[in-house]
């Protein structure tokens, strides 16, 4: 057995993580998640690859979507420059849904997005130090994404689901221990489940002991919800992203992954993506049952 010992929704896109104990997964993903993104003044979408300050800013948003609130450890330290004030507690904004809608851009896609207004553009233009404004998915978001399990999803990279083990996290600190590199935050990857071995499992014989075991998973029951495998993740710059300090923390992850996880198809792959096939809550600690294995793409 293998059970899921992390959630973490990623309500702005590009942002700091949640960790939450339970979530329902929507069609589109865990609640909220990639459901608002920073874009500039002509709408093209901002990323950790070229605002690694992104990283700092840490969305939270209501269970009702409702209030959202924009914070940062910089603006409570005092710490940071570009104007930012100390002893902020975050930018504290009812969401609109109902104002007008304009064209963003989405890895050259256009989707739409419901501007949130001036104070929201204001706080991310002043902390970004770059033009900014901020968007929602609108209700009648109807996004397809790709892979063999076709789904939607609200604005992240591609499908519904990350999913991670954390002996493939491990397998890589191993890797990277070869090359004299000190280990990484699993915030580096991004990923919205974390499974790990059944803590109850004393011999480690269960496949999420295996390393990248959940790239063969093809179909998956997480407590009342299930999964459908779409691709494999491939990764980019964002993992060179120290989370914590908002900046570029050197070569690794990809310097070792392209040592050893090259896809056939191009780029470097370190996790699963997953289309959601049946909403549902799940929780830490469910068991993940997988019901349909497949061979690896890698």
């Amino acid at each position: 057995m293998a059970t899921v010992v992390d959630l973490f929704t990623y309500p702005v896109k590009g942002c700091a993580g949640t960790a939450v104990d339970s979530a329902y997964l929507t069609p589109a993903g865990l609640a909220h998640d990639r459901s608002f993104m920073v874009v500039s003044a002509d709408g093209v979408y901002r990323t950790q690859r070229r605002d690694p300050r992104l990283a700092l800013v840490r969305p939270t948003v209501s269970a009702d979507g409702s209030r959202l609130t924009l914070a940062s450890a910089e603006r409570e330290s005092g710490e940071g420059g570009g104007g930012v004030r100390g002893g902020d507690d975050g930018l504290h904004l009812d969401v609109t849904t109902t104002a007008p809608r304009r064209d963003v851009d989405l890895f050259g896609a256009t989707f739409q997005g419901i501007d949130q207004g001036e104070e929201a553009a204001a706080w991310l233009s002043d902390f970004l130090g770059v033009p900014s404004r901020l968007v929602r998915v609108p209700p009648e978001h109807d996004r397809k994404t790709d892979g063999l399990t076709p789904g939607t999803s609200g604005y992240a990279d591609s499908s519904a689901v990350h999913l991670l083990s954390r002996a493939s996290l491990t397998h890589l600190h191993a890797r990277m221990a070869e090359r004299g590199a000190p280990p990484l935050a699993m915030d580096r990857f991004r990923p919205n489940i974390v499974v790990d071995r059944h803590p109850e499992d004393r011999q480690g014989e269960d496949w999420a002991a295996e390393p990248h075991a959940e790239d063969r998973i093809r179909r998956a029951t997480i407590g009342a919800a299930g999964l459908g495998y779409t691709k494999l993740a491939v990764r980019c710059a964002v993992t060179l992203v120290d989370q914590e300090a908002g900046a570029r923390g050197g070569p690794e992850p990809l310097r070792t992954l392209a040592g050893y996880r090259r896809c056939s198809a191009g780029g470097v792959v370190f996790g699963a993506k997953f289309s959601v096939v049946r909403p549902g809550k799940l929780s830490v600690g469910d068991e993940v049952a997988v019901e349909e294995w497949g061979e690896a793409e890698a």
